[in-house]
């Protein structure tokens, strides 16, 4: 993975969703592991599912790969 690419999912929105971003461009709300994956594969960026949790180069933003309810809601694994 190159340092130069910088992909950030944010924290859960009031509905749940977390927005991705890679190098600062929007790519959707993923309210799972599987929309994560599945956009970092449309913006060229392979990557197992398995491993979506644990690279070291997505920055998880308010709560890491396990959070995906509202704000103080209950947890899911997506």
């Amino acid at each position: 993975m190159s340092g130069a690419i910088r992909v950030v999912v944010h924290a859960p929105t009031p509905t749940g969703g977390r927005r991705v971003r890679v190098n600062g461009e929007s790519l959707g709300l993923a309210y799972g592991l599987r929309d994560v994956a599945e956009f970092l594969r449309r913006a060229g960026l392979e990557i197992d599912l398995a491993e979506v949790a644990q690279v070291p180069w997505i920055d998880w933003r308010g709560g890491g790969p396990e959070h995906w309810g509202p704000p103080g809601g209950p947890l899911t694994h997506g």
